[in-house]
C-alpha cells in the first residue's frame, strides 16, 4: 500500500511539468502500463488528475482547489505564536507580529516585556507605517514598482529627528532592507524606544508577517538591542518553518 501511496503521489510533481502521456508516467515511475494507468485511473477519480482529449493527462481542478484550501487555512499568527512566547521568554522583551493589509501594517500579536515600562501598541491597530520596523519588513518584500508606487502616496510624520523624512528616503530604505533581510526602528517614532524585525516567510517564499523585539533606551540600549538581531531572525525563520510546513535545514557547522 505505502509503495502504491508512493508512486501516486510521485506522479503530481511530473504532471506538474506540463501533460503526460501514459508511457511518459509509466517510465518515469519504473513501472508497467497497467501499473500506471491504475494509479492515473484513482487520481483521476480524486480530481487530482485529469485526462485531456489528445489522452495526455495534466493536473486536475480539485488539487488547485485543495492548494488554495489549505493556504486560506494557514494562520500565521497561530503558527508563530510559540515562536514569540520563546522570544519573549529569552529576551524578556516586548514581541509583536505584524501583517500588511493594503496599505496599513497592523499588528496582530503581542507579548508584554516582562520589565514594568510597557509599549503603547495594540493588537488591530496599524503602525507608523514609515518608520515601523514591522513596516518596512513586510513592504519591502513588495515588487519595486509597487513598493515605489506606496511610498510616493505615504505621508511622511516628523514623529522624531530620526523618523523618514520623505518617500525617497523611504525608498531607500526598503530597497536596504530587502537586500540584508532585516529591518530596524532606532528612535525613528519614539526617540526613547527602538525595535528590530525579521520576515517570517509563507509557503510561496514571499513574506507573511513580521516579527519584532521592542525595548526603551532605559532597558537596553540601541546597540544591545541589535545584538540580539540574529535571534530574531532565527525565530522568524523557525516560525516560518512552521507556517509552511517545511523542515528547516540542518545545521551542518
Amino acid at each position: 500500500m505505502s509503495q502504491s501511496v508512493d508512486r501516486a503521489l510521485s506522479i503530481l510533481p511530473l504532471l506538474a511539468r506540463g501533460p503526460a502521456d501514459l508511457g511518459q508516467v509509466a517510465d518515469r515511475l519504473g513501472v508497467h502500463k497497467s501499473t500506471a494507468l491504475r494509479l492515473l485511473r484513482t487520481l483521476h477519480e480524486h480530481g487530482l488528475v485529469h485526462r485531456r482529449q489528445d489522452q495526455r493527462y495534466r493536473l486536475g481542478a480539485r488539487l488547485f482547489a485543495l492548494a488554495q484550501e489549505a493556504a486560506e487555512s494557514l494562520d500565521v499568527r497561530e503558527s508563530a505564536r510559540p515562536h514569540l512566547v520563546r522570544l519573549n521568554e529569552e529576551t524578556g522583551h516586548t514581541v509583536h507580529l505584524a501583517v500588511r493589509e493594503g496599505d496599513e501594517v497592523v499588528y496582530v500579536d503581542k507579548i508584554d516585556s516582562r520589565y514594568p515600562v510597557r509599549m503603547y501598541s495594540r493588537i488591530g491597530r496599524p503602525v507608523a507605517i514609515t518608520v515601523a520596523a514591522v513596516a518596512k519588513v513586510l513592504l519591502a518584500d513588495l515588487p519595486e514598482p509597487e513598493r515605489h508606487a506606496l511610498a510616493d502616496r505615504l505621508d511622511y510624520p516628523p514623529y522624531t529627528p530620526r523618523s523618514t523624512p520623505n518617500a525617497a528616503a523611504f525608498r531607500t530604505e526598503l530597497a536596504a532592507v530587502r537586500e540584508r533581510g532585516w529591518a530596524a526602528d532606532l528612535g525613528g517614532h519614539e526617540e526613547s524606544v527602538n525595535c528590530v524585525a525579521a520576515p517570517v516567510r509563507g509557503p510561496d517564499g514571499r513574506v507573511a508577517a513580521a516579527l519584532s523585539i521592542s525595548a526603551p533606551n532605559v532597558v537596553v540600549t540601541a546597540d544591545g538591542l541589535l545584538a540580539l538581531l540574529p535571534l530574531v531572525r532565527r525565530t522568524a525563520e523557525a516560525a516560518g518553518h512552521d507556517h509552511s510546513g517545511t523542515t528547516p535545514p540542518k545545521d551542518t557547522a
